[in-house]
């Protein structure tokens, strides 16, 4: 059995996108996934199943979140190994020990251009710093997210779309996969 973590972009923010988690763990369970748990409410789930690859597994959920809960969402998966690496590979160690709320670790479903992502750090003009690594985007924002300027440029200079969570969220997401 292979554990799995799902991110469903965008669900339960700011009233757009609402389903409840006891519904995405269910959903998980009936599509024969074992071990269903879920973190916060922002559409975090972790499961374990046989191996398959996260592109077909992201198709299955995304497929299956509109059929059976009339919800359309991008669905991100990784691998309990896959997201290890990312958390191995973060290149703002320093920042992430220093104040992990306030680094986001962007997931994506391709690597992301190196050029883009050397664009947008350049197009910010505020003290948050940007860097990539695969499919996944580490952004740290010192002065917090809320008033940050800079997810907006970071969208449009990278041109996809992709969903983040913070640093403490990725840990106890790692736990879940490991507990």
């Amino acid at each position: 059995m292979t554990s799995y973590v799902a991110l469903l972009r965008g669900v339960n923010v700011g009233g757009n996108k609402m389903v409840a988690m006891a519904e995405l763990r269910d959903l998980l369970t009936r599509l024969g996934f074992e071990d269903a748990k879920t973190l916060l409410q922002s559409g975090n789930a972790v499961f374990r199943g046989a191996a398959k690859a996260p592109p077909k597994l992201e198709a299955l959920l995304e497929a299956e979140t509109k059929k059976r809960l009339g919800l359309t969402c991008e669905v991100h998966v990784r691998t309990a190994a896959d997201l290890a690496s990312a958390i191995d590979a973060n290149p703002l160690k320093a920042e992430a020990k220093k104040d992990p709320a306030h680094l986001l670790l962007g997931f994506y479903k391709a690597p992301l251009d190196a050029a883009k992502v050397k664009a947008a750090q350049a197009a910010i003009t505020g003290p948050e710093i940007v860097r990539a690594d695969g499919c996944h985007l580490y952004t740290f924002y010192p002065d917090g997210i809320g008033d940050s300027k800079a997810s907006a440029v970071i969208g449009k200079t990278l041109g996809v779309l992709g969903t983040a969570r913070n640093w403490n969220t990725v840990l106890k997401l790692q736990r879940l996969c490991t507990g």
